[in-house]
């Protein structure tokens, strides 16, 4: 796989768990967010404005993202391990 432009390894989240995965609110199918995406959510990251669900500020810069199929919110994905809780969703109104 290529190298992403920040130098980061590419997120690695397996097929068999992705196909089983679904937003924890709403049940909609998740697929992975594309690197454009990612880049413009950590962008945001790093100048203090993302909140998620909870209203809290992201702090960590995302690695990459599970993204329900309405296109309104993001899983992040740290390390390879998505995290589907539902108040650390980040609402992608934020950045669209």
């Amino acid at each position: 796989m290529a190298e992403q432009p920040s130098g980061k390894r590419p997120v690695q989240v397996d097929k068999d768990l992705l196909a089983i995965l679904c937003c924890p609110d709403t049940k909609l199918d998740v697929s992975l967010a594309d690197d454009a995406l990612i880049s413009k959510m950590n962008d945001a990251v790093s100048r203090g404005v993302l909140k998620n669900k909870a209203q809290k500020p992201v702090t960590e810069l995302l690695d990459g993202g599970l993204i329900r199929a309405d296109r309104k919110i993001l899983y992040p994905i740290r390390e390879d391990i998505p995290v589907m809780l539902i108040e650390e969703g980040i609402p992608l109104d934020q950045v669209l």
